[in-house]
């Protein structure tokens, strides 16, 4: 999908896009080659060109920052399909407490569509591990992560990933899905362990405080808990990125899946 995307050039929006889309311009390849384009100067096709050669060459080099600046945040999730293979889904657990008034990341979960780590709070968790764990990646995947798990993470531990990000959250709002994670999840046929099923961010609190006491039940219920708002994730963006992709009519241009 990104490269049907003619929104990182200054000045094209979703319409102009379509446009495009239907005077066959499809790729940024078939801009490029196009002699002349109606509705755009000679020079500012000119100055396009270079700009979408160049975003050729970012893309060959799999540079997700270039995009996350030339993309506004709710397009990133064009960026899924050309970056799936080096994304990283991420959700934390926290005391409970903002962090100015001393809140502190508990749990800190990683899943790249293979295998799941948890960073935990006085274990391996500290800025170093995550910084070195997360530079492994080129994009991140998170529920609402833009409004808490990225801004905690910044507060807390001086972390910035610096990542093209989808945030399935508003995602799934533009498809006029509403609602928290756990609400969603049955909605696209997603499902978790059973021992944590009912349970939410609060309990997770509760669970942490119980295994800082000594609980090792706690504990675990704790990671398992982590672990599937996690790589559940991972089912979501695949679900929302093909609906989100079939919403901007790509579909009617072209029969190829580019």
């Amino acid at each position: 999908m990104i490269r049907n995307t003619f929104s990182i050039l200054e000045g094209i929006g979703p319409r102009l896009e379509r446009s495009l889309w239907k005077k066959g311009i499809i790729e940024w390849g078939d801009f490029i080659s196009a002699a002349d384009i109606k509705t755009i100067s000679p020079a500012r096709k000119a100055a396009f060109d270079i700009s979408l050669m160049n975003a050729e060459t970012r893309l060959a080099q799999g540079d997700s920052g270039y995009f996350a600046q030339a993309l506004k945040l709710k397009e990133h999730w064009r960026l899924f399909d050309e970056f799936k293979d080096s994304a990283v889904c991420l959700d934390i657990e926290t005391n409970g407490w903002h962090h100015a008034a001393g809140g502190y990341v508990t749990v800190v979960g990683l899943y790249d569509g293979f295998d799941y780590k948890a960073f935990v709070r006085g274990e391996n968790l500290t800025p170093e591990a995550l910084k070195r764990e997360l530079s492994k990646y080129r994009y991140i995947i998170t529920f609402f992560g833009s409004g808490f798990d990225l801004p905690f993470l910044k507060e807390s531990l001086g972390i910035d990933t610096g990542m093209a990000h989808f945030d399935l959250c508003f995602g799934a709002r533009r498809l006029g899905i509403t609602g928290g994670l756990k609400k969603i999840e049955p909605l696209l046929g997603i499902h978790r362990d059973e021992t944590v099923k009912g349970l939410d961010g609060y309990q997770a609190v509760r669970l942490w405080h119980e295994a800082r006491r000594g609980s090792s039940a706690a504990y675990e219920l704790l990671i398992t808990y982590n672990r599937e708002d996690t790589v559940n994730l991972m089912d979501m963006a695949r679900t929302l990125y093909a609906r989100l992709k079939a919403q901007t009519g790509i579909a009617d241009f072209t029969r190829a899946d580019r």
